[in-house]
């Protein structure tokens, strides 16, 4: 099968990086709204036998709401299936609703369960994202192949290079977040050829109220590294932050896949105590208006490994050789 790649407009810019590091072009398309608030997109070329993947991020931004893309992205995909496509792939770099994959209180929702099921009946194949907020749940979700990538090789070799020879922690901001953590601080020992310590925070939430201020783990004279899959508002880092600078952490940096940077999150992130903010292209950095937040963000680009990815899976090669980071955990 020949290759299509496709986009809607807001995801343009990112989904031409991916185009660019594939060597193509991406697909022509048209988007059109009604007065109404309906809107209509459909691709301006033959798709028929061809293996067509659609690039669209799922985060609200200046110009959509979340759920407005996550509707454009069905009709999207749905029209791309009725046009006779060989296999069809969403590849959505930031996956909404993913979070919410249990119920935490009585009648709660299952949304990402539910967010599955629609992109099964628009016809999907098969669908691909970045660093979930809980893997388990996001693959026990579908029944269609559910593809997941990693952030983490692209962090290890960001901090593998831009750290000095000083002692090294890794914090993960709540229990909940361990393993990711620990799994990163494998690769990064691995990489550097030296020990690696590991600590967390304490956190409880309810109501959407967050408690909890006890360090777990020795960071005094130390260069730390607070890991999460995304900021939001910027609260969970931030209280992080404070722990590891009253127990005399020497530097630290904040990591996370998706910067969503949203609500309190420019204010919470300017903390001079914080040094570096490091997080990927999944969401653009839009939100962040405050000088001091943006001197200390580093964006790495993801484009390149989900161009990998997809010319992993349209040549039936293997994502786990491609997410390797020599440490055995990929």
């Amino acid at each position: 099968m020949d290759l299509g790649l496709f986009t809607l407009n807001t995801s343009r810019d990112f989904a031409q990086g991916v185009a660019v590091a594939l060597g193509i072009s991406l697909g022509e398309h048209e988007e059109r709204d009604f007065v109404d608030g309906e809107h209509k997109s459909r691709i301006l070329e033959n798709v028929r036998g061809k293996d067509v993947f659609v690039i669209q991020s799922l985060h609200s931004d200046e110009q959509q709401g979340v759920n407005d893309k996550l509707i454009r992205l069905l009709w999207f995909l749905g029209s791309i299936r009725d046009a006779s496509a060989g296999r069809v792939t969403a590849v959505i770099p930031y996956l909404c609703y993913s979070r919410k994959e249990r119920k935490t209180k009585s009648r709660d929702p299952v949304t990402s369960r539910y967010l599955a099921t629609l992109l099964e009946a628009v016809g999907v194949d098969r669908v691909m994202t970045l660093d979930v907020h809980n893997l388990a749940a996001y693959q026990n979700a579908f029944r269609i192949h559910n593809e997941h990538l990693e952030a983490k090789k692209l962090f290890v070799d960001y901090f593998s290079t831009h750290q000095d020879s000083n002692e090294l922690m890794v914090i993960s901001p709540d229990i909940g977040g361990v393993k990711r953590a620990e799994l990163f601080r494998q690769a990064l020992q691995v990489r550097l050829g030296r020990a690696v310590g590991s600590g967390f925070m304490e956190k409880q939430r309810s109501a959407g109220v967050v408690s909890g201020e006890t360090l777990i783990g020795h960071v005094s004279g130390k260069a730390v590294i607070i890991l999460d899959d995304l900021i939001s508002s910027g609260g969970t880092i931030a209280r992080t932050v404070k722990a590891c600078s009253e127990a005399g952490a020497r530097h630290i940096s904040a990591a996370a896949t998706h910067g969503l940077f949203v609500s309190t999150a420019d204010e919470a992130l300017a903390d001079p105590a914080l040094d570096e903010l490091v997080v990927t292209n999944t969401v653009p950095a839009f939100r962040l208006h405050s000088e001091s937040t943006k001197a200390k963000l580093v964006i790495l680009n993801v484009a390149p490994l989900f161009a990998e990815a997809i010319r992993c899976l349209h040549e039936n090669g293997s994502i786990v050789e491609l997410l390797a980071t020599g440490d055995n955990s990929a």
